[in-house]
């Protein structure tokens, strides 16, 4: 029974996950910034058929998740970067396997 429950969680969770990897450009936003953190302008250059619109909304679920965090820098000028949380950094490991995999495989 208790492993049962233990299951059901582990299905919940990874049913989580795949709905957060599925939404479009999630995967391009966080494959973007695996290497160093951005600012909102540079993550659209990176991505250039995302609108701003789309761009801002996923950058703010993915902040909700604790995937990207937003950091303000108060040097002059004082600017916004976004950069992977660890959290967010693993998850970028685990979604560069499945790029590696297609790259073979596809």
């Amino acid at each position: 029974m208790i492993e049962e429950k233990h299951q059901h969680l582990l299905c919940e969770k990874v049913e989580l996950a795949y709905q957060l990897i599925e939404k479009k450009w999630v995967n391009s936003i966080i494959h973007t910034l695996l290497e160093e953190p951005k600012r909102f302008s540079e993550i659209h250059a990176y991505i250039p058929d995302l609108s701003k619109r789309m761009l801002n909304e996923r950058i703010k679920e993915l902040e909700e998740c604790g995937i990207i965090i937003r950091n303000v820098i108060t040097e002059r000028p004082i600017r916004t970067e976004y950069s992977l949380t660890r959290k967010g950094t693993e998850l970028g490991k685990a979604l560069k396997a499945v790029e590696e995999w297609a790259e073979k495989w596809l």
